[in-house]
């Protein structure tokens, strides 16, 4: 994500991911001290390499709780999947060190010590993360905002950003009507006063401005705006805002003019290479490790269907170039016999007992590894479509054109954040995320989705 569209909410989390890894350090170095207790020698051993060792567990440790979307911006779970992901952090956390201390070990810090840093480092962290939600969950810490307008674009901020954990950042201290226009939101949310909006904002501590007329012509006051800024106040519109906030470019409050100017869609040779640098290294890690088990699914496809183990499709790729795309053959092999492009759905009669496993694993996705290596696609991007969808939902969704301005990926944002698609609305929706990403990717980005796709394929989120 960008740095200039990067919100208090993502600097909130890049401080709580450094006093987690304080705190993770912490703890092996206390694991260090009650296990060396009575053995001042091996202690004193220790500590000569105890900061490169300590940093490694902790960094492994804090990996792992990304890769499990601990430290994503936009996420939403009860306490009850936070402590699951938390464990399952921990627990994944420590079998890759494990496997390190195998490959190096110079960096081994001794199995007790391990696993005394983890049952100390696991409630440290539960307790920082409750402290923080407590302390900074309260509103005196928030951004105050007035959101001038209170129409059905203003309203779409109580709509789509209803929750607490939307609001982490932020609190909506009113809705201001603007004068002749519609009036959408509830009565209680509107703020009524003679004053100047500069005034209105001194008067209520207002931090931002949020522009959300439903129409701009003659219904926004520069003048009084430009005030506002000149006192250090903030003024945002609403497809920024919600970009910023949601990580999402809302469709129907975003014109052409908001993505040509706000920046973004960075296709100059040093992103080009490093993304192509990232695509080689991931697919062929990646493929490395799975092609035993690629050699078992395509075994478990032909024992209980038959040939072909392999479907190939024409996708619609990077400037609308048609490529074939591979999978494992998840359905019959008659699917399709009448030619007709059908979306998948839940529950698909079409598909084989192999093909409702791997499809919920996502194993089926594993041959696109050569697609990525080819450089028909990247590892991160959003998902191709077959050109029959494209053609329609080119005609029937404003913008859904300018996704194919990147390689299509193996995974994507929009994967992480919205289920499987099988629909126009679907499509719409996941539109959503998809121009975010096109209009926000770097390198820091794909990394943060690769980490994270652990997570949606661990809990088959978004699989059919």
């Amino acid at each position: 994500m960008k740095p200039g569209s990067s919100s208090r909410i993502i600097r909130a989390i890049r401080v709580l991911w450094v006093l987690e890894f304080l705190l993770l350090m912490l703890a092996v170095s206390a694991a260090v001290w009650l296990r060396f207790m009575d053995d001042p020698g091996s202690r004193s051993a220790f500590i000569e390499t105890a900061p490169f060792r300590t940093a490694l567990v902790a960094l492994f440790i804090t990996g792992s709780m990304t890769a499990f979307g601990l430290y994503q911006a936009h996420v939403r779970f009860n306490r009850t999947d936070f402590l699951l992901r938390l464990v399952l952090s921990f627990a994944f956390g420590g079998i890759a060190l494990l496997v390190l201390y195998y490959v190096l070990p110079v960096t081994y810090i001794g199995r007790g010590v391990l696993a005394m840093s983890l049952l100390l480092g696991l409630p440290a962290v539960m307790l920082a993360r409750a402290l923080v939600h407590q302390v900074f969950g309260a509103d005196v810490f928030k951004r105050r905002l007035l959101v001038y307008g209170a129409g059905r674009h203003a309203d779409l901020i109580n709509s789509r950003l209803r929750r607490s954990s939307d609001r982490r950042s932020f609190v909506v201290v009113g809705f201001l009507p603007v004068p002749g226009h519609e009036v959408r939101v509830s009565e209680d949310l509107l703020l009524t006063s003679d004053k100047t909006l500069v005034e209105l904002a001194d008067t209520l501590n207002i931090h931002e401005i949020v522009i959300a007329p439903d129409e701009r012509r003659g219904g926004v006051p520069m003048e009084d705006l430009l005030a506002c800024a000149q006192r250090g106040i903030g003024v945002t519109d609403l497809a920024a805002f919600f970009e910023r906030e949601a990580g999402m470019i809302k469709l129907n409050v975003v014109d052409p003019s908001n993505l040509v100017f706000s920046g973004g869609f960075d296709h100059s040779l040093p992103r080009q290479l490093s993304k192509r640098f990232f695509d080689l290294v991931a697919a062929s890690a990646l493929l490395l490790v799975t092609w035993p088990l690629m050699l078992l699914v395509a075994a478990c496809v032909w024992l209980e269907s038959g040939g072909p183990v392999l479907y190939r499709q024409t996708r619609v790729g990077e400037s609308g170039h048609a490529f074939e795309l591979a999978k494992f053959r998840s359905m019959r092999t008659d699917a399709e016999k009448d030619g007709v492009a059908r979306w998948a759905s839940t529950n698909d009669d079409r598909t084989t007992r192999v093909g409702r496993f791997i499809r919920s694993t996502r194993l089926d996705e594993l041959p696109q590894l050569f697609n990525v290596l080819r450089g028909d696609m990247s590892f991160v991007g959003p998902r191709p479509e077959r050109p029959q969808f494209v053609d329609q939902l080119n005609s029937e969704i404003r913008y859904y054109n300018v996704r194919h301005s990147v390689k299509p990926g193996l995974t994507g944002w929009a994967q992480l954040r919205y289920p499987y698609g099988a629909s126009v609305r679907d499509a719409e929706e996941k539109l959503k995320f998809d121009l975010f990403y096109v209009k926000n990717h770097g390198l820091v980005l794909d990394l943060m989705i690769l980490l994270q796709t652990v997570e949606v394929v661990l809990f088959r989120r978004g699989a059919r």
